[in-house]
């Protein structure tokens, strides 16, 4: 069984209690960066194992009476269709997604930012979208020099050129589909403007990672750099901490390079900054509240090497970059891992060459098992290997059939004979739908079935590039997918 690292309880405990602190430090109004993922952070609950991925939702329903959301998108990732892969939707279909998910919870969401707009089509065709169902808008520009040249950042012809975003209430939580959206340019833009009206305003930051009372080669810093690999973060010893305090914290490059420009517009508002540091800044006190170190390192260094493959797949795909590959290639060098150490890894090679480099899957089960499945007539190998799994979990015999053949042909005839499908094995949300059908009259296929959710937590590796579809059903199952940067076929479209 996977072990827990991370207590849940004492976050909510000591991370409520530091916001509530910050908030009454300011007076008026407090911008609050988010960074990270608010409703389903999974990165976190991965590295940190015990985290529970909607933590920072529950704690911020105590201020939702006197909060607000502005939801910050960068125009390139627009244009560039980026994807967050932990959802496998693009970053503006994402903010739809946030929208819905923020004023279902009895949050309100003020307005969307878009950043860093350079007159790219697709971002002006989302502004035309959102406007047309009803949500404000606001445009932020990039600004020459930022972050270095103070005098021109801080002035009519750097952040006063955005957009001032009308806000009505005192907490304002600026958050993100994903990292390098723009939401600390945002939150001191506002500053800015706030200052010119006269409205004292406030700025903190809540992010998880990188968490910076653990060392910066911790595992679980190295694995946030494999997360951001493709922004080129890097986690660095804070510098102003370290000369203020004489004590050794970890941030990255891009607070760290911000935080003259903070201290600057804060010094304008105040006369001067209640800061001394990025660190200072902060309130994460996620580093408090781990109660297993070993357990957390294993975890992060198992991420680390899910990201290698992840950004490798990118490449393959047309969208990652070979620097990316060879940042994580150099971050798994530091944390003394290699690819044989994920263990689904070599057992999914070694069942290809056993069926003669046919594609296969493997699944580690949180017991440590590891169950196989081939390519075959009737199923892909995802299919195999999920039904494989269901069935170890079950207690079932390998040999027994959960699905019959008689139900699997006509779903086959019904995809090559009329939806001219040219792949007859059944994908993973076929395999699921036909073991419920056959749930309903054979007690192996019923039983099975009800194991399917012990899948949550699994590892899990294919030899091939997996269908879309394949992909979602295995996230949607909670099940840690990786894959080979490898097309199962020769042909250059791929679906």
């Amino acid at each position: 069984m996977k072990k827990i690292g991370f207590n849940n309880e004492m976050y909510l405990n000591k991370q409520s209690e530091m916001i509530n602190k910050r908030i009454s430090e300011f007076g008026g109004k407090l911008y609050l960066e988010l960074g990270g993922k608010l409703f389903d952070d999974f990165h976190a609950s991965r590295v940190l194992p015990g985290f529970a991925p909607d933590s920072k939702l529950q704690m911020l329903k105590k201020l939702s009476h006197e909060l607000e959301v502005v939801i910050v998108i960068n125009a390139s990732d627009i244009e560039n269709n980026k994807i967050r892969r932990d959802l496998g939707i693009t970053y503006d279909a994402d903010v739809l997604r946030l929208i819905d998910a923020y004023s279902g919870a009895g949050f309100f969401v003020g307005s969307v930012v878009i950043a860093q707009y350079r007159d790219q089509p697709s971002a002006l065709a989302f502004k035309s979208k959102l406007q047309a169902l009803g949500v404000k808008v606001f445009i932020h520009y990039p600004i020459e020099g930022y972050p270095y040249a103070l005098t021109h950042i801080v002035s009519d012809e750097g952040f006063g050129k955005n957009e001032y975003i009308e806000t009505e209430r005192p907490l304002v939580v600026v958050t993100a589909p994903g990292p390098g959206s723009g939401k600390m340019a945002t939150c001191l833009s506002q500053l800015y403007h706030e200052n010119k009206r006269g409205v004292q305003a406030g700025y903190a930051k809540f992010e998880t990672f990188p968490i910076w009372n653990l060392p910066l080669k911790h595992p679980v810093n190295l694995a946030y750099e494999a997360a951001t690999a493709d922004l080129n973060d890097v986690n660095m010893i804070d510098p102003y901490h370290l000369e203020a305090y004489g004590e050794t914290t970890v941030n990255y490059n891009r607070d760290v390079e911000a935080f003259p420009v903070l201290n600057a517009i804060f010094e304008k508002i105040r006369g001067k900054s209640p800061y001394k540091s990025p660190t200072d800044m902060g309130v994460n006190m996620a580093g408090y509240c781990i109660c297993d170190d070993e357990a957390v390192k294993q975890a992060s260094k198992d991420e680390i090497i899910r990201r290698l493959f992840a950004s490798m797949c990118d490449v393959k795909l047309g969208r990652g970059t070979q620097e990316a590959v060879e940042k994580i290639i150099s971050l798994m060098n530091q944390a003394g891992i290699t690819v044989e150490d994920r263990k689904v890894i070599p057992a999914a090679l070694a069942r290809s060459e056993e069926t003669g480099g046919q594609p296969a899957v493997a699944i580690e089960l949180t017991d440590g098992r590891i169950v196989t499945g081939k390519t075959s007539n009737l199923l892909g190998a995802s299919s195999a290997a999920l039904l494989n799994s269901v069935k170890a979990l079950a207690g079932l015999p390998d040999d027994l059939l959960t699905i019959a053949p008689t139900i699997i042909e006509p779903i086959q005839q019904l995809k090559t004979g009329v939806l001219k499908n040219h792949n007859p094995r059944l994908h993973l949300d076929e395999t699921l739908i036909a073991l419920s059908m056959s749930a309903n009259t054979n007690p192996v296929a019923k039983k099975a079935l009800e194991a399917v959710g012990g899948l949550a937590g699994c590892e899990a590796h294919s030899t091939v590039i997996l269908s879309q579809v394949d992909q979602d059903v295995f996230r949607k199952l909670g099940v840690n997918l990786t894959c080979e940067p490898v097309y199962q076929s020769k042909k250059l479209y791929h679906k």
